[in-house]
């Protein structure tokens, strides 16, 4: 299984893996598919660059990629102090009264203290390009359409490549005109912020809309080989992942979270805006459940409501019951039965895409 997209990435497999886990992405760089690491949780730009070093080094020479949130409409700016403020204290109670009535314990007093996600305010995401671009990364991509003109124009600058995340075709055509050299079709299926459109209607809406300009990748709903070989018959070069890799041996998450992702099936997850403002897909449970209910609160803007849900988060987290863990993972958590490394994954979904796709082929004769 070998695309265009194999040439202009520098791998051998045109699979590309989001992970916010750096040992996931070295990982699957090593095995022949692109790694593309989430800088969205690096509040602090020094523990990004050091990150990204170690990456230099446990990439071996194997590209890799990033991730930045930029939003075309950026939330409000400000120090976490500041920002804090304009949280409306009902917000607060609800979240205290729902942790109460969930059985979740405070934190223990050594516990670090989080003030939430910064990474998409438009500030925090610009300190992000300009670590990425002090390291030999091949990729910036954006998860909610293509970055400023400028962050384009000096990614090029470097010889970088940059990608953008598409909901619709319309995005899609917004994109390319704005410069950037790939388009990621993400369909509804998939984890973590994602649009409408289901990914059997998105991908070839959007190779029809700019799939002779530039190469197209399939997002959502992408946990096997077979699904790697749909993609491909749809249009795309090569797709991007996500969810897959939570169940691998490198992504080193707590037992309730890696409990609760094995028992999920496909129809276990919500999409809902109670993790960062915006609407993504969650694992369902009695957490995001509690935000359905009739007296609880509209979820806040970006970035306030990750800011309100931080300290939850680690407490949910820490509480070890599977019911409650705050995670963000697509309709293909169904197909997470077992833990298995990163290289065996890969080897998988480029095995059953070559034996797919040769068995489509014998259709035609």
């Amino acid at each position: 299984m070998r695309t265009e997209l194999c040439d202009l990435l520098g791998v051998a497999y045109p699979v590309v893996a989001f992970s916010p886990s750096e040992h996931v992405v070295a990982a699957v760089s090593r095995a022949g598919g692109l790694g593309v690491l989430g800088c969205v949780r690096f509040n602090d730009p020094a523990e990004l660059d050091a990150t990204l070093s170690w990456l230099d080094g446990e990439t071996a020479g194997h590209p890799y990629g990033v991730d930045v949130v930029m939003p075309t409409h950026g939330p409000a700016e400000g120090a976490p102090a500041d920002l804090d403020r304009l949280i409306p204290p009902g917000h607060r109670d609800f979240v205290e009264r729902t942790l109460l009535r969930l059985g979740v314990p405070p934190l223990s007093a050594h516990a670090p203290s989080r003030s939430g996600v910064l990474g998409w305010l438009h500030s925090v995401a610009r300190s992000h390009v300009e670590v990425a671009l002090t390291h030999p990364v091949r990729l910036i991509a954006n998860a909610l359409g293509p970055p400023p003109a400028d962050v384009i124009d000096r990614a090029h600058g470097r010889g970088l490549l940059v990608a953008a995340l598409a909901g619709r075709p319309e995005h899609a055509r917004g994109h390319v005109a704005a410069g950037v050299d790939l388009v990621v079709a993400q369909g509804y299926e998939a984890g973590g912020h994602t649009g409408e459109i289901g990914s059997m209607v998105l991908v070839p809406d959007i190779v029809d809309a700019v799939g002779e300009r530039v190469p197209v990748l399939a997002a959502g709903g992408i946990g096997s080989g077979r699904q790697v070989a749909a993609a491909l018959a749809l249009g795309a070069l090569g797709v991007w992942t996500g969810s897959v890799w939570l169940g691998t041996e490198e992504y080193r998450s707590p037992p309730a979270l890696r409990e609760a992702l094995l028992r999920a099936g496909s129809g276990d997850t919500v999409r809902s805006r109670v993790y960062s403002g915006k609407p993504a897909r969650l694992l369902r449970n009695r957490w995001t459940d509690a935000w359905n209910e009739p007296e609880a609160p509209r979820p806040l803007p970006m970035p306030l409501q990750n800011m309100l849900v931080a300290e939850a988060h680690s407490r949910l987290m820490a509480a070890g019951d599977p019911s409650v863990v705050p995670m963000p993972v697509g309709q293909i958590v169904g197909r997470m039965n077992r833990v298995r490394p990163v290289a065996e994954v890969l080897a998988d979904l480029v095995a059953e895409a070559d034996e797919t796709l040769a068995r489509l082929r014998k259709l035609s004769t």
